[in-house]
């Protein structure tokens, strides 16, 4: 009888833990003997080239590749369960090469940001959120009230970004904070995303 395969998408802001449940995941999969592979975008250096690693140190071995075609060149046959880290960095045939594997009984669990740091969908995350068959999204904690957080907050010099800052900025602490929607600040938004359905309902905080 062939496996059943599962996509699995782990989400969430900056500093929620998402690589700690990806190698949580992963290394049961090897405790149960398992062949796994896993891979992360090339975009992401911060803490090393050539590993998953979490905020506060622990590392896995991965493969850094720039795309999927890349990925796919890189996969091996027998693999049982094949890990990808930052998701929202990859194209678009990611989501479909996602499904394949699933379909062909593997194991895919991938992690990524599920918004940007305007709180808008992040990159291909909305498909593979909607093609998972397991979605895990994990919180932060935010920084200014210490309520549960579900954004990410960019800093330039000390202050939010703007509005039409560019999406990507691979960084850390020095870039970044987790926060909540009522702490969570955006500078200069258009006025298309500043007008409210309902009278009365929050909309992104910007600053001045």
């Amino acid at each position: 009888m062939k496996p059943l395969g599962q996509l699995t998408v782990i989400c969430g802001s900056m500093f929620a833990g998402k690589s700690e449940e990806l190698i949580r995941l992963v290394r049961r999969a090897m405790y149960a003997r398992k062949k796994v592979q896993v891979f992360k975008h090339a975009l992401d250096d911060r803490f090393a080239h050539t590993a998953v690693a979490t905020h506060n140190g622990v590392q896995l071995g991965a493969i850094p590749v720039r795309n999927t075609r890349e990925l796919i060149c890189l996969l091996d046959a027998d693999t049982d369960v094949i890990a990808i880290e930052e998701a929202q960095f990859f194209d678009e045939d990611l989501v479909r090469l996602c499904v394949e594997l699933a379909d062909a009984g593997k194991a895919v669990i991938v992690a990524g940001l599920d918004q940007d740091f305007r709180r808008q969908p992040f990159g291909i995350m909305p498909q593979l959120l909607a093609a998972a068959d397991e979605v895990i999204k994990l919180r932060a904690i935010c920084v200014q009230c210490g309520r549960p957080a579900s954004h990410t907050q960019r800093l330039v010099d000390g202050r939010p970004a703007a509005w039409d800052e560019p999406t990507i900025l691979v960084g850390a602490e020095d870039h970044y904070e987790a926060r909540c929607r009522n702490c969570h600040q955006v500078r200069r938004i258009p006025p298309a995303f500043r007008k409210r359905l309902l009278k009365g309902i929050r909309r992104p905080q910007e600053s001045p």
